[in-house]
């Protein structure tokens, strides 16, 4: 991201799982969305388009859908309560390839008991992929809620273990995104 700007803008990213928009205010990465998300799908009133603005993040992101990049090195804007933001800076510790249960992720950040929250405040990751809230699955290893859909969960899992060699979830998994409208 380069040159400070006070409006957020947006552009998208190319991806196996589909056309990302990804928005931010030329300084810091603030939202990136899937093409069948509900949350952001068009883009708000006053919102510019400049691809420019996100080469690094884009080169970041081609670096770990092609396997060559394991860890995000972005500058963040994560607008969220103190709980999400202690929640989202515990899951860009979940390492590469690894995945850990609602529960688990509630015990790192010393509420055993707030798995439902954990889970909600995963819900509201703003910057899925960078901020790897699709590490986080079920206590009975199933692979629940995920804003992209679960199969892109699911793709993004399989990408990560086949990248790393781990096992456990099935790396010939092909994801087929419905056509992109940008």
């Amino acid at each position: 991201m380069r040159g400070h700007r006070s409006r957020l803008a947006y552009g998208y990213f190319d991806s196996p799982v589909g056309a990302l928009l990804v928005a931010g205010d030329g300084d810091r990465l603030h939202l990136i969305s899937f093409p069948a998300e509900r949350r952001t799908t068009e883009q708000p009133a006053g919102w510019q388009r400049d691809d420019a603005l996100f080469v690094e993040a884009f080169e970041q992101l081609s670096a770990y859908f092609a396997g060559r990049l394991t860890r995000f090195d972005l500058p963040l804007y994560l607008a969220g309560t103190a709980f999400q933001n202690l929640v989202w800076s515990v899951l860009r510790d979940i390492p590469f390839g690894e995945t850990v249960s609602y529960g688990a992720l509630a015990s790192r950040i010393g509420k055993p008991s707030a798995s439902r929250a954990v889970g909600g405040a995963n819900g509201a990751n703003p910057l899925p992929i960078v901020v790897p809230c699709h590490r986080v699955i079920g206590s009975d290893r199933s692979l629940t809620g995920f804003a992209g859909g679960v199969e892109i969960k699911r793709f993004l899992l399989a990408h990560e273990s086949q990248v790393s060699g781990l096992q456990g979830t099935p790396s010939s998994l092909a994801f087929r995104p419905a056509a992109a409208s940008h």
